[in-house]
């Protein structure tokens, strides 16, 4: 599962502004639902729920908001840099500026989880982060999330 099999540069949004986590997820769910043929409250609703488990702030300014459901056909994602950092209620409780959303369909365990590892993988290393940061083109960050030289083993 390569980030290239989820995104494409109509996906990346270079500059999205949002001045809340809730809004940012109600973008998200809006421009998903446009590409994924899913209803737009059901994608937040899918999205929120997966908050309340616990959230996907995964530190360092970058948040993986994901969920699933059986209306899917194939994993999907979608990528924003916001044009501000939000407060995300990160597990290092900074502010969120980059943001992997994924969803998949319901019966999408392994894939569903090679995904996640791939895109955390992926923005876990600070050198593409500073890329992303520094870029406002939806094809210089698309072509920064799809290289794969860059990526290590785990």
């Amino acid at each position: 599962m390569e980030i290239s099999d989820l995104i494409t540069p109509a996906t990346v949004i270079p500059a999205l502004k949002v001045t809340s986590k809730k809004q940012a997820l109600q973008e998200l769910s809006r421009l998903s639902a446009e590409i994924t043929d899913l209803d737009e409250r059901t994608v937040f609703e899918i999205l929120v729920e997966r908050e309340r488990l616990g959230t996907t702030g995964v530190g360092a300014g970058v948040a993986i908001p994901h969920g699933k459901h059986a209306g899917l056909d194939r994993l999907y994602g979608l990528f924003a840099r916001l044009e501000q950092a939000v407060n995300y209620d990160s597990i290092d409780e900074q502010p969120v500026d980059l943001i992997f959303l994924l969803l998949a369909p319901e019966a999408a365990g392994a894939d569903h989880l090679k995904a996640l590892a791939r895109v955390s993988r992926k923005l876990r290393d600070r050198d593409t982060c500073e890329k992303l940061r520094g870029s406002d083109s939806a094809d210089a960050l698309y072509a920064l999330l799809t290289d794969t030289t860059a990526i290590t083993a785990a």
